[in-house]
């Protein structure tokens, strides 16, 4: 009598670390708008943030946007924050375009990079004091936010 096996180099998909979930809050710090690197954005969330600033797209798209390669990234002021970063007399940050805000923003801290391993969500966390805390998001919702971060999508790089 044979007994059904399962077929060589098929691989049962392994669940990540996060399965349980990952808590998250917006502490409105502002960390995550600070910091040189790229805020990538299509032509779809520029239209969007143009119409929330009552601005024609060639207009927004002059001030705005600085063209990187193939792609788009908003611009940032010269100490390095995202241009549309300002701060309430409490000292709470705020968004000038925060109902039209590009996904890389909508997504964080859910992206590849921090959701590589524990390691790496706990290097967001030092950060990011909302990183932990506060409501449990599943991992159908964290799948959903990773994939829409426009973030690059691949292994972090390891310091030597």
């Amino acid at each position: 009598m044979r007994y059904f096996t399962k077929p060589r180099g098929i691989k049962k998909k392994k669940e990540p670390w996060y399965k349980d979930g990952l808590r998250y809050e917006c502490t409105r710090c502002g960390q995550c708008c600070t910091g040189r690197g790229y805020i990538w954005v299509d032509y779809q969330e520029i239209l969007g943030m143009a119409e929330h600033l009552n601005l024609e797209p060639e207009t927004f798209l002059y001030l705005y946007v600085r063209r990187v390669k193939s792609r788009r990234s908003l611009v940032q002021t010269p100490q390095g924050n995202c241009v549309f970063l300002s701060y309430d007399s409490a000292g709470q940050s705020q968004c000038k375009v925060f109902p039209a805000r590009p996904a890389q923003c909508w997504t964080w801290p859910f992206w590849p990079a921090n959701l590589f391993d524990e390691r790496c969500w706990d290097q967001a966390a030092i950060n990011c004091p909302g990183v932990g805390k506060g409501p449990l998001y599943n991992l159908t919702e964290i799948r959903q936010m990773r994939t829409a971060s426009p973030t690059r999508r691949r292994r972090p790089q390891r310091r030597r």
